[in-house]
């Protein structure tokens, strides 16, 4: 277990540390940015590096197969451009004035979610946020004192670290088990300190596909339950779910809060609806949470949003989200495209799991050197994340929200690359 958390005292954070520069008798301050955003920046150095490089080149031309973010290669969907034209013509003056939460957006979710989990979840206990994004950061700003720990899967999302650093916490990566990418109960036990307050499930798993069993997740619950009362404070858990609508083979997902209370769950429509440049997303409490410690949060949450900018989501999309609660992408068609590329990449001689959930494949690279074998694969125009940018190194990232064109054109390069390195 590697729970490693950084230093704030980099020398690159020394050299803009608050200093003078003299010129004659003149002193000139020096400009300083705030360490936080240092350490921010950090977090998030290797994937903005990597994504500038491909963003700065000119390899991405309109034969290229892009496999890499999860950007949409299709035309969206028309039920969600309807949708938006629907609730942009305004019926009134105050149509876009400022307004936190629209009421039939809150209990849109609501309602969805009570009934798809059993539970009766409150619409006051709804936030709507701008995306996934806003859904995590309102989460820990909510709940965070400065330094306090937040533990979060590696493999995984690569903002996780950027996220909690600008909440003013410390990042504590825990490695799945090895092989199975299954919660390592012992690991995460292991990493909990008096300092921790946030553990964080993403459960169907980024970018594994794993979708965490019941029994594991309960587990889970009974060592967070148990670090609370040892601790004398309550251990929160992160829910992150953008992935609960995409899943496969008849599984079914599986939300933490169903094990545990103190559960905020974070969700974004980006994926479901594969527009993620379209900023929408909620954080729901846990229904099973004490009704005393939901009445602090609901403010903490929307406090927290205020604080972050304003950062709730636009009145359109709020207006939209009941119209756009009814919509997904194909997932039946998502399957046989990742049938496609697990069979054709295998067949190529490529090692990799088939995922349970999400729109990802993490096939082995060939070499030890992810990066370099993404080079490769680049220079036929197949553009793929490397593992290393996603704390997966040795392996790919393939995003299968690329279009069936670009798997069939993308295939013969896989096969072609292999045999290249194998040779």
């Amino acid at each position: 277990m590697d729970a490693t958390p950084k230093s704030s005292g980099t020398a690159f954070e020394e050299t803009l540390d608050m200093r003078s520069l003299q010129q004659g008798e003149c002193v000139v301050p020096i400009a300083t940015v705030s360490s936080r955003m240092l350490a921010v920046t950090e977090e998030m150095r290797t994937v903005m590096g990597f994504a500038r490089n491909v963003l700065e080149g000119d390899g991405l031309g309109p034969d290229a197969c892009d496999f890499m973010f999860g950007n949409p290669q299709e035309t969206p969907l028309r039920g969600f451009v309807d949708a938006l034209i629907r609730h942009v013509e305004p019926q009134d003056v105050h149509w876009f004035g400022y307004k936190k939460y629209d009421a039939l957006a809150r209990e849109t979710v609501a309602r969805s979610l009570s009934q798809a989990r059993s539970r009766n979840y409150k619409p006051d206990d709804i936030a709507i946020t701008a995306g996934g994004f806003g859904a995590i950061a309102a989460a820990l700003l909510a709940v965070l004192e400065v330094g306090e720990e937040v533990i979060y899967p590696r493999p995984g999302w690569f903002a996780y670290g950027a996220q909690i650093r600008g909440a003013a916490g410390t990042p504590v990566a825990v490695d799945l088990a090895p092989g199975t990418y299954d919660l390592d109960l012992e690991r995460i036990e292991a990493a909990i300190t008096p300092r921790t307050r946030v553990v964080v499930v993403n459960t169907p798993h980024n970018p594994t596909g794993r979708i965490f069993p019941r029994a594991q997740l309960d587990a889970l619950a009974d060592k967070l339950a148990a670090a609370s009362e040892r601790f004398g404070k309550v251990i929160y858990l992160l829910a992150d779910e953008p992935y609960a609508r995409l899943v496969f083979d008849g599984h079914a997902h599986i939300s933490p809060a169903e094990s545990y209370p103190h559960t905020l769950i974070a969700y974004s429509f980006g994926k479901t609806l594969l527009a993620p440049g379209e900023r929408l997303g909620w954080l729901a409490l846990g229904a099973d949470m004490p009704e005393a410690d939901r009445i602090l949060l609901r403010e903490a949450v929307d406090i927290a949003q205020v604080s972050h900018g304003w950062a709730f989501a636009g009145r359109t999309l709020q207006r939209a989200l009941p119209d756009l609660e009814k919509l997904s992408i194909d997932v039946a068609a998502l399957a046989r495209r990742r049938d496609r590329m697990v069979d054709g990449l295998r067949a190529a001689g490529y090692d990799l799991p088939v995922p349970e959930g999400t729109f990802y494949l993490i096939p082995r690279s060939p070499i030890p050197d992810d990066m370099a074998f993404a080079a490769r694969l680049a220079t036929d125009g197949v553009w793929v994340l490397p593992g290393s940018v996603a704390q997966l190194p040795g392996r790919l990232r393939i995003s299968l929200t690329a279009n069936d064109g670009m798997v069939e054109r993308s295939l013969p390069v896989f096969a072609r690359a292999i045999r290249e390195v194998a040779a």
